[in-house]
């Protein structure tokens, strides 16, 4: 299962570190494709955490998990939010916006801080439960080349060289990498304690799928990504049936 989390993480850090090569590459991507990808994420993420964290969270702690989870989502909201700069999670970054060095820097903390809580949410859900951590491997999978887009637009705006542009990406990369390795330390504890971090990390899924990516979308001058939205809630459930069925 360690090796199954590390697996997970590291697909992930690498579809990070794609979205700022494409960036570094200077080939076009059409916004309405980014802005798809993140409204399939937000669907999947949203269905994810009300169809299956959220009940599993419940099941396994009782009324205590209410209050792991708010406690996630609490502490990603702190941390993105009070600490550093506010965020504009996967939008591409044009000349005269966010261009300053405080603003880039400020920005790739957030985007490193909410990777580490992808990593972590990956490694608590798989040692809960094989078949969840998979959902949420996908869900994470889903807004990580978007992510890349965004981190690497940042830092163009900022006026770095290449080179810093993709370290930063392999930064946010190696973030979500280290949240997985979270399970060499929740693999020695009991089940009660991986209960908690996993309603915990339930919390951290619902904040970046309420608030990072549906109001990114919900500012779209395009009308299909919204509705994106509802066909990744569709994905969401298509993938559970498929999954479901290959594993048993």
């Amino acid at each position: 299962m360690t090796l199954q989390i590390l697996v997970y993480g590291f697909v992930a850090a690498v579809a990070e570190v794609l979205g700022g090569v494409l960036v570094v590459s200077r080939q076009t991507w059409p916004r309405r494709v980014q802005e798809t990808f993140l409204a399939l994420g937000a669907g999947f993420i949203l269905a994810l955490v009300f169809l299956k964290l959220i009940p599993a969270s419940f099941s396994t702690l009782g009324e205590t998990a209410a209050l792991y989870m708010l406690g996630g989502f609490a502490v990603l909201h702190f941390f993105e939010h009070a600490i550093v700069e506010h965020l504009h999670f996967g939008e591409e970054i044009h000349e005269g916006v966010m261009v300053s060095k405080a603003a880039t820097m400020s920005a790739f903390t957030g985007l490193f801080i909410h990777a580490f809580f992808d990593g972590l949410s990956i490694s608590v859900g798989t040692q809960f439960d094989a078949f969840l951590g998979l959902l949420i491997f996908v869900a994470v999978l889903l807004h990580k080349f978007p992510e890349g887009l965004t981190i690497g637009s940042i830092m163009l705006s900022g006026h770095y060289p290449k080179k810093t542009v993709l370290l930063s990406t392999a930064g946010i990369g190696l973030a979500t990498m280290l949240g997985a390795c979270t399970v060499f330390l929740f693999s020695k504890v009991d089940a009660k304690i991986t209960g908690m971090a996993f309603a915990f990390s339930a919390g951290t899924v619902l904040y970046v799928g309420a608030s990072d990516l549906i109001p990114e979308i919900n500012k779209s001058k395009d009308r299909i990504p919204p509705l994106v939205v509802f066909l990744g809630m569709v994905l969401f459930y298509v993938s559970e049936r498929i999954l479901e069925g290959l594993m048993r």
